[in-house]
């Protein structure tokens, strides 16, 4: 099962196996799904570090993981079939086949907008029911999503897949696993494939791309906002901005965007288009008509409304300064 992955403008050559662990002959644990975990990980860690900067306490970020985290991953597959329902491999058998098919998340087939959408919504309805500041939650949450999909995109690399289209730049992937897909799904011809297995030719890296775009947003994000935030859902509307910007670009070069049935529009390139827009359009609203203070974050509305330590005898709880 070992794949080979080569960048033969840097020199460099990789020979990857997907399964981590093998524990029967038809199951084993993938590296794709370890280092999405190790992402998911990640993100946590750091979000929880910084709650007290945004005078939310850990456990109720935590709780909300409880139901975001599973719900989110059912949405990432219920987009991804939902777009890709009308592909033999769903419909191909009885009703029972095709639910097993829908299931079987292993398989492969999750989009990450899916998994947004559907924790966001989580989330808000979270933050109602425990009368929680969604903005601010979503504040923590934009960094904890850019960690965990810089970190995410390179178990595609181990995958060899969401690559981009053919091209001859230095920084080229190239091997016989990335033109065999290519060939197997019509996209180039035999000759063009062979010059992919020699090193000639080779595919945008896209993964590459992602992945440092969203590490280029979080350290944009992370050390250079959250300092300087005036309102609550200002980093999350950034990062929205941000990624759906990158995202944009990204999704034109790749080679296996979902597209809406019957047109030639990538729906993860259009969404990420109008989710980008919408969200620039929302930032430059309030930072030039409503002009909020500082004064009404949430982790300072807390502050001013604690008691003062010293006339209650207890440590002052520590939620940080913006």
């Amino acid at each position: 099962m070992s794949k080979v992955i080569t960048f033969p403008g840097l020199g460099l050559e990789f020979t990857v196996n997907p399964v981590l662990l093998s524990i029967t002959d038809s199951f084993g644990v993938h590296w794709y799904g370890a280092i999405i975990a190790a992402g998911f990980l990640l993100a946590v860690l750091w979000c929880c570090r910084q709650c007290r900067h945004f005078g939310i306490r850990q456990e109720h970020l935590v709780d909300m993981l409880y139901f975001a985290l599973p719900i989110g991953i059912i949405g990432a597959r219920l987009y991804y079939v939902a777009f890709e329902f009308r592909s033999t491999y769903y419909v191909k058998g009885d009703p029972l086949a095709t639910l097993v098919k829908i299931v079987r998340v292993w398989d492969g087939g999750l989009a990450i907008y899916g998994g947004i959408l559907f924790a966001v919504l989580t989330a808000i309805v979270y933050c109602r029911v425990r009368k929680l500041p969604f903005f601010a939650i979503a504040d923590i949450s934009a960094m904890g999503l850019l960690i965990g999909q810089c970190v995410g995109r390179w178990g595609n690399f181990v995958n060899v897949e969401a690559f981009g289209s053919v091209t001859d730049v230095a920084w080229r992937m190239a091997g016989p696993n990335v033109a065999s897909y290519l060939l197997n799904t019509g996209q180039v011809d035999a000759d063009t494939a062979q010059a992919i297995i020699d090193g000639t030719l080779g595919v945008h890296p896209t993964f590459f791309y992602e992945s440092m775009w969203n590490l280029l947003g979080f350290l944009l994000i992370a050390l250079v906002l959250r300092p300087r935030r005036r309102f609550d859902g200002q980093m999350f509307f950034c990062y929205i901005a941000w990624y759906g910007l990158g995202r944009f670009w990204i999704e034109g070069l790749r080679t296996d965007s979902l597209y809406i049935p019957g047109t030639a529009l990538r729906v993860s390139q259009l969404l990420a288009l109008l989710s980008a827009l919408a969200a620039l359009g929302w930032l430059a609203y309030l930072y030039l008509v409503k002009k909020p203070g500082p004064e009404l974050l949430y982790v300072n509305r807390v502050r001013q409304s604690e008691p003062n330590p010293e006339d209650t005898g207890e440590e002052p709880r520590d939620i940080g300064k913006d």
